[in-house]
């Protein structure tokens, strides 16, 4: 079956609503009363319809193999509940939800109860649901079914940036309290505490109060005091990149991707017998998805660096097999090119991953999380605090407009590959001439040698 962008979004919210009703039926039982369970404000659990689109999306082509199927479903859906989790726990320093109670949970974000009953959903959705749900939707006029998916995305967004300016509310009270907490502490704070005084009060107003208060009555956990600890804990830092932040993340991604792609080149010498690019981008050495997996694979794995090593193996196999075919679905469908194929390994999916790999994913999270994480996170936290940020800005910019312009160059490479593509120049428009004369065919091809064109 052949999913439309308009069904994908039907899909979405229709999803969005049942995760709704059904953590509502949850809370009720729990707490003998309604409680409007979800970050915004409307009837919808937005984390069920990405999970449902996630599903749509990664999954069909394993209809044919249930099991399969059934551990997709399991591990996107713990992947998704998992960052999630952490995401919110970043933003209110509280769990939203926690599932220390049951057994075999990781962290409190997920629990093998609700992964196994996701895995069981995703088989339900993906072969039965979906292809019945969406052939309801193609019933819908399609001007109709556009405008009321532009007024649904359109309210959303609205009541999702309400609930976003709430909580960075909540962030300026916090930062105001801190700062004002540090008075006759510099000559500068009254001029500080007045300018966050005003972002306060225009942030402070009927409807942020309002949805602070549902969303604190739907997430007691959620508080304002823990907000201002935290605060008051980072002020006190003089360590560039401390602990598992935002930059120390994008550093080892840098690190990961420059090192990834010298380890492949050096293994396919060795096996190959010859030298061959492995970059991901135009420019430099950089293979993205080793970046990509050193940065989550040290996110996920983080807080269990000190589990034994038979853990971490087996997490990182679960995780990496499932990040390898999830970029290997992502690429194939937006630039329509298939970098690797492992159809000729044995105990492979749809050529995407193999055991075998997965099992070096398993070994390279044991030896990056005992010997190499260890020894550059002491690194970079030794780095000056300043030139640190400021270098991290500079190579922020660089790997974003090297990632862009190598996006573009891709896209057209398809695009001058395709078997239906004729050359009339005259019909090209700036863009399009810019890419064909720097990034020509025989450039794309050294570059990425191995890359199949999908027709």
């Amino acid at each position: 079956m052949t999913i439309t962008w308009l069904c994908l979004f039907w899909l979405f919210f229709f999803y969005s609503f049942i995760g709704w009703c059904i953590e509502v039926c949850a809370a009720a039982v729990q707490h003998r009363k309604f409680v409007n369970r979800g970050f915004v404000a409307g009837p919808l659990c937005p984390i069920y319809g990405f999970g449902a689109i996630l599903f749509e999306i990664f999954l069909p082509e394993l209809t044919e193999d249930p099991f399969f199927l059934f551990l997709g479903g399991f591990v996107l859906a713990s992947l998704l509940e998992y960052s999630t989790g952490m995401f919110f726990e970043k933003v209110y320093k509280k769990k939203l939800w926690d599932y220390s109670r049951f057994r075999y949970n990781v962290g409190g974000y997920i629990c093998l109860p609700f992964s196994l009953l996701w895995g069981a959903l995703s088989v339900v959705t993906v072969m039965f649901a979906d292809p019945l749900l969406c052939g309801l939707f193609d019933r819908i006029p399609h001007l109709l079914s556009v405008v009321l998916l532009l007024v649904l995305g359109g309210l959303l967004l609205l009541d999702t940036v309400g609930s976003a300016l709430s909580t960075l509310s909540l962030q300026v009270q916090a930062k105001h309290r801190v700062e004002a907490s540090l008075e006759k502490q510099t000559a500068r704070l009254d001029q500080i505490t007045e300018g966050l005084g005003q972002t306060s009060r225009f942030l402070e107003n009927a409807l942020t109060r309002h949805i602070q208060k549902r969303l604190q009555k739907s997430y007691p956990s959620i508080s304002l005091d823990a907000l201002v600890k935290a605060r008051e804990e980072h002020k006190k830092s003089t360590v560039f990149a401390e602990g598992c932040c935002f930059y120390k993340l994008f550093s080892l991604f840098f690190i990961g991707a420059l090192l990834g792609d010298i380890t492949e080149t050096i293994f396919c010498r060795i096996t190959a017998g010859v030298w061959m690019s492995r970059s991901s981008v135009i420019y430099g050495p950089f293979s993205i998805v080793w970046g990509l997996g050193c940065a989550f694979l040290t996110l996920l794995l983080y807080r269990y660096r000190n589990k034994s090593d038979s853990t971490i193996f087996l997490a990182g196999t679960l995780l990496g097999g499932a990040y390898e075919y999830i970029c290997s679905v992502f690429t194939e469908m937006v630039f329509g090119t298939i970098f690797w194929d492992y159809s000729g390994f044995a105990f492979n999916l749809g050529g995407r991953i193999n055991l075998l790999y997965c099992f070096f994913w398993g070994i390279a999270a044991v030896v990056w999380m005992r010997l190499i994480y260890p020894k550059l996170s002491d690194w970079i936290e030794k780095i000056p605090k300043k030139p640190g940020t400021i270098l991290c800005n500079i190579l922020i910019v660089f790997m974003i407009i090297n990632m862009l312009i190598s996006a573009l160059a891709l896209a057209r490479y398809t695009e001058r590959n395709d078997i239906s593509y004729s050359v009339d120049t005259t019909e090209l428009n700036g863009l399009q001439q810019f890419l064909d004369e720097h990034y020509p065919d025989t450039r794309m091809e050294r570059i990425y040698p191995n890359a199949k064109m999908v027709n």
